[in-house]
Order: C-alpha cells, then structure tokens, then sequence
C-alpha cells in the first residue's frame, strides 16, 4: 500500500530517534525493530489527556509528530501507530496500519476501536503495538508459535475459526484475550474514522476520565481520574485515590508530562477526575 496517504516523508526521523534515546542506525531488521519498539514505550507515555481538555485528537502525521516529538506529550493509540508506522517505513520495513477490537468478538462483540500494526522483516511478519498501554514491550511474530516471555509478561498469538488472531495475555491466573485482529490493511479514512469515534463518543472510556499508562518489564502503572494503580505480575494491584497535588505531581512528574498549570488545573476539576 503506498505510504503518500501517511505522509511519511514528513517524519522528522532524526528528531523521533532523539526522542527515544535510539542512537546508531537504524536498519530494517528484527533487531531494530525490538529496539525501537522498547524505545518508543519507555520514552513516550499513552495518554487521552487531550480529549478530556476539548481539544481533539487528530491523526495526521505532522499534528502526531508536533505533539509527541516536537512537545514531549504522549498520545493514545492511533497517534502512537501513525507515529512509529511511519518511523519503521522510513527505515525502510514494509508496514500495515490495522484495526483491533478490545477483547473477544465471540464473547462480548467491541468496535475496531484499538490500531496496530503488521510489520515485515523479510519473509517474517510481526505484529508491532506500541500504543496500548498495557500491552506489548516487544513486537510478537504473527505466529502461533506458543508462549512468549516479556520481562514479567507473558504472551501468545492465537487464530480463531474466525480466521482473526487474538492476543493474549496471561495475568499470573489465567490467560485474557487483549485484542483480536486481521490481518486487512486499513486506509488513512479508516483511522480516521475510528479515531473520531473513539474521541467523540460519549461511551468511550476516553471521553469520560484522564487516561494515562506507562508499563515496563516489572510492572504497570495507571492514572484513571483520580486512582493511581501499580500492578505487578503476581502480585495484587495497589491502588489509592489522590488528593489535587498528587494528581498534579504524579502527572507532571512521575508521568513526565510537559503540561502547562491551566492544563493541569483543568485535569483536576472534581467535574473531570472523578468521572
């Protein structure tokens, strides 16, 4: 599929690669790929911040690269794939924009509400998500080739009779489907009509409360309105509800959002947090 559509051309590529911390150069590889992708999650973190502030989320890869490069912000998932799909095709990987659902379709059916990406290495393909939150350190090959170990995560790919794939993960109990997925490119008009739903709708969990999620190799860490979580494989989630400074210290700090005090002053309103 061409890429003109994505624009990638305009990706300050130089500017991304400082933004993560990659230093070398980069080549279409599997290895670079794994890097990138553990860059990416370890430097930019996922957040709706931007829907709950009236603002809009928008798609295109300059508005993208503005606010998750250039500002430092972090995004949710369609600004996180356009972003990192254009970085890998710059490097030269041939990639696909996809659409997920959250879940299972034959136990609770969801829109194609989640976007990922399908990324070619040679004859392998891989399925590449930077942008879920709580999901992948590492691209997965698209293969149902059994458990895979993600510092203390575990994940496996798994095809229906329905011929999509589901990702699942093993939550120290039992094993939770994230996503399921094809492997049918989307267009830029698709996403952006995802993207529009998903920031719009009133039944969205992105439109009611802020969002914000950075995971790494031992845990995964949540700010949800006003409710801070730490979870840890194998352990119980701790959780506590924050006052206005902890929510304010927690996003500027621990989250390390470069958030403006009227931006976090509106994030705070008792009308917002608790919602």
């Amino acid at each position: 599929m061409s890429n003109d559509q994505w624009h990638t051309r305009r990706l300050d590529l130089d500017a991304y690669l400082r933004r993560v911390g990659y230093t070398g150069s980069p080549e279409p590889d599997e290895r670079t790929l794994e890097a990138l992708h553990r860059a990416h999650i370890a430097s930019i973190a996922f957040e709706n911040l931007d829907v709950i502030l009236g603002r809009g989320i928008s798609v295109d890869l300059v508005d993208v690269q503005d606010k998750l490069v250039e500002h430092g912000r972090g995004g949710y998932c369609y600004e996180h794939a356009v972003l990192f799909g254009a970085v890998l095709e710059r490097i030269g990987f041939r990639v696909d924009r996809l659409l997920a659902r959250t879940g299972d379709p034959a136990e609770h059916p969801r829109p194609r509400s989640h976007m990922v990406l399908g990324v070619a290495t040679g004859p392998r393909r891989w399925l590449a998500d930077v942008g879920f939150g709580s999901g992948l350190l590492a691209p997965l090959a698209l293969s149902a080739d059994g458990v895979h170990r993600q510092g203390g995560w575990s994940y496996r790919l798994l095809r229906g009779d329905d011929g999509a794939w589901r990702l699942r993960e093993h939550n120290g109990d039992t094993w939770t489907t994230l996503m399921t997925f094809t492997e049918e490119p989307q267009y830029l008009v698709d996403v952006e009509v995802a993207n529009y739903n998903t920031s719009t709708n009133p039944n969205s969990p992105f439109t009611q409360r802020p969002v914000v999620v950075r995971k790494d190799d031992a845990s995964v860490r949540r700010l949800l309105g006003r409710e801070y979580s730490i979870e840890r494989p194998g352990e119980p989630t701790r959780q506590r509800l924050l006052a206005d400074d902890e929510v304010a210290e927690t996003l500027t700090g621990e989250f390390g959002l470069p958030l403006t005090p009227a931006e976090v002053a509106a994030l705070i309103d008792d009308k917002v947090v608790a919602r």
